[in-house]
């Protein structure tokens, strides 16, 4: 299997106008990642809205992303998010089992749990399946806090757990702390919509995660990056795409609505209906998102 690296988006979870999961649009979305370029796609991500599905549902969606995914030759990544320890190894199983290619494993967060806790819970996840982990540090979404000490400690545990998405602001120190402390071993990702791209990269980094409504954009600032034009094209696109991130992305459901209204009107999903609790826009955000949008429209290499 080879190594994980470069953009691998949160897919997003569409709904249809009465709030039913849109499995046809799912489908959908995951194809045109794939064929997009996208190194990998990951389920279950937060800005894919977890939270609000049944387990019937999340199975299902689990079933038709690995299979979506060896259609059309892309890879998988599929999140184990429950919290109880014995339930996330049985989840961790279960996507083993159905043929995902990597587990992403979001740290139990509910009433704060200590680290102890904290560690046997992601190596018992980590030591129930051999396909390769990443886990995710996200103490913004979760409210809790976990050393890079840890993650290199779990590491050298559980040499599958070999990539970290990390999230935490500032990222940078954080990136570059659990890098010395690994050798250099792990494989960091950035997350929080890849905001600090570059220098996320320059630290070391060696892929991304953000949402999935931009993903071209993201891939041209990659392969921008990686072919050494850093201080040119790659700039260019990460300033092309900052303005509307700095408006859609001011909390974690207002990034999913927007996102879900970019896959809209981009023809990717029929819907973009978000299950309530969620964001609710005005006139005014509508007004400023339409703008940001009709900036970045034109840079968009896919075209439905």
């Amino acid at each position: 299997m080879s190594e994980l690296k470069g953009m691998c988006p949160i897919i997003a979870t569409p709904f249809t106008k009465t709030g039913l999961v849109d499995y046809d649009s799912f489908e959908n979305l995951i194809r045109v990642l794939i064929e997009g370029g996208c190194q990998a796609v990951t389920l279950f991500g937060i800005a894919g809205e977890y939270y609000k599905l049944t387990d019937d549902e999340m199975k299902r969606m689990a079933r038709i992303t690995v299979e979506t995914c060896h259609k059309y030759g892309g890879t998988s990544i599929i999140s184990v998010t429950q919290h109880a320890t014995q339930v996330a190894v049985e989840r961790a199983k279960f996507y083993e089992d159905i043929g995902a290619d990597n587990l992403m494993l979001l740290p139990p967060f509910f009433l704060k749990p200590g680290q102890a806790a904290l560690y046997r819970h992601m190596k018992a996840v980590g030591q129930a399946v051999n396909i390769p982990v990443m886990a995710q540090y996200a103490p913004e979404q979760t409210g809790v806090a976990i050393p890079a000490q840890v993650y290199a400690d779990l590491f050298r545990e559980c040499p599958n757990i070999k990539y970290y998405k990390i999230e935490c602001k500032p990222a940078g120190a954080y990136i570059s702390s659990l890098l010395n402390l690994t050798d250099n071993q792990v494989g960091v990702f950035i997350g929080n919509a890849a905001y600090q791209f570059i220098e996320g990269f320059d630290r070391g980094g060696i892929g991304a995660m953000p949402g999935c409504s931009m993903f071209d954009l993201y891939l041209k600032m990659y392969n921008e990056y990686i072919a050494g034009d850093r201080a040119g094209a790659a700039w260019t696109h990460t300033n092309l795409i900052l303005p509307i991130l700095n408006h859609i992305r001011q909390n974690v459901e207002m990034i999913i609505a927007f996102e879900k209204r970019i896959l809209r009107k981009r023809g990717i999903i029929a819907c973009d209906f978000c299950r309530e609790p969620g964001f609710v826009s005005d006139e005014y955000y509508d007004k400023l998102f339409e703008e940001h949008y009709a900036a970045i429209e034109p840079y968009f290499t896919w075209r439905g």
